[in-house]
């Protein structure tokens, strides 16, 4: 795992539960009115989680038979880093909605998980995107 993302992914996610009771949501609130926020906050921790999981390394050229092993590997290993990150993505925009049902004045809302869901899924699938893009230009 690199270290300061996955500072910077704990941070951000206490950052979110920190500001569910803050009156800055409330304020925020009135230029958010079909909760569209959600999209890019859950954007954004999906994509610090990403950084978290995968680090960056530069592929071998010695031969080609020992780039198609590694861009095995690799591919393997992003396609995994991509899941848990969406994973823990996800679980925390759950458990978020769980925690405002609990905090006066706000409620948990299934809209709002679908919300970040949406952003969850944007970032995977740019990334995605990204991954396959890289493996072809080394295949071509």
């Amino acid at each position: 795992m690199r270290i300061f993302f996955s500072i910077l992914s704990i941070a951000y996610i206490a950052v979110i539960f920190l500001f569910a009771g803050s009156p800055i949501v409330s304020t925020l609130a009135r230029y958010n009115p079909y909760s569209l926020l959600h999209i890019p906050l859950y954007g954004v921790l999906t994509f610090l989680l990403i950084f978290s999981f995968i680090p960056i390394t530069q592929l071998p050229v010695n031969t080609l038979k020992q780039i198609n092993q590694t861009d095995q590997r690799n591919e393997k290993n992003q396609r995994n880093s991509l899941l848990i990150s969406a994973l823990i993505a996800s679980i925390v925009g759950i458990a978020d909605e769980i925690h405002q049902a609990y905090v006066p004045g706000r409620d948990a809302s299934v809209g709002d998980v679908l919300l970040d869901l949406v952003g969850v899924v944007l970032v995977l699938f740019f990334f995605s995107w990204l991954f396959k893009t890289k493996t072809n230009a080394f295949t071509h």
